[in-house]
């Protein structure tokens, strides 16, 4: 059984939704994310989305693309990726799912990069600009190397459509709550339930909730329909606030999750 697939079964055994943080690789740079994962991990958030710093985030709002730009102006590559995942590895079991796009594995040989960073303690790939019916050569890659592939479902995604990605998906299936990219927002998105239902449908997987997420009580709302929620943009803002201070910013991101989960325990 895979981590991913212990981890939503060992959430469900305890009557709760997964917690999903996401933060950038290199933000503010490569030591200080490594800090942030581990506090993460050490601090309620079960599964921990990495982003992968990208020039052209295009379904990334403006916190996370500015999270991206202070990576990469911190000098995080590849090879930095990779050194922030193995050192995450040697300190939690917990699954690391990276966000990523598809030029991204693709520059350096899909084979080759999903073997790499399967080596390095990934455990899928939620590839944003990569829909199913353009993957065959990615899921290939990724299954030889034992990477899971983590597809979207947005609100515009028709039934039929769902069926598809379902079948084309491991790991979970993660709902985009919003229309639109990534950010805070004041209220939810409307219908979640009946969205989550219609997914449920088409697919045994866990299905997870992100896209807008920021509060406690926003967490309480989504944990009680799905299987996960998924917080970004909230977590980024610590970073971001702290940037300057380095040696606080993991501690700073974890009284932020652990207020954060504390909504999982509501549900």
């Amino acid at each position: 059984m895979s981590r991913l697939a212990q981890t939503f079964a060992r959430c469900k055994s305890e009557g709760r939704a997964a917690f999903v943080s996401y933060t950038c690789a290199g933000d503010p740079d490569g030591p200080t994310s490594t800090a942030v994962l581990i506090a993460l991990a050490e601090n309620g958030a079960d599964i921990l989305e990495v982003g992968v710093p990208f020039s052209d985030p295009l379904a990334d709002g403006l916190t996370n693309q500015l999270a991206a730009q202070r990576a990469l102006e911190s000098g995080m590559t590849h090879k930095g990726l990779l050194e922030v995942l193995r050192n995450v590895r040697a300190k939690t079991d917990k699954p690391l799912v990276l966000y990523t796009y598809y030029n991204l594995l693709l520059s350096g040989g899909l084979t080759q990069t999903c073997a790499a960073l399967k080596a390095a303690g990934a455990d899928a790939l939620l590839t944003l600009d990569c829909p199913p019916e353009e993957a065959t050569e990615l899921m290939a890659a990724s299954k030889a190397a034992g990477l899971e592939n983590i597809f979207i479902v947005a609100p515009t995604t028709p039934p039929e459509r769902i069926a598809k990605i379902a079948k084309d998906a491991s790991g979970f299936i993660y709902y985009v709550s919003r229309s639109g990219v990534t950010g805070e927002r004041a209220d939810l998105a409307a219908n979640l339930k009946d969205a989550v239902a219609e997914i449920r449908k088409h697919t045994q997987l866990p299905v997870c909730v992100g896209f807008g997420i920021s509060t406690s009580a926003q967490v309480q709302t989504v944990a009680a329909v799905a299987d996960g929620v998924v917080v970004g943009s909230a977590l980024v803002n610590v970073v971001a606030e702290h940037k300057d201070a380095k040696g606080k910013t993991a501690e700073a991101v974890a009284m932020k999750v652990r207020d954060l989960v504390s909504g999982l325990k509501k549900a």
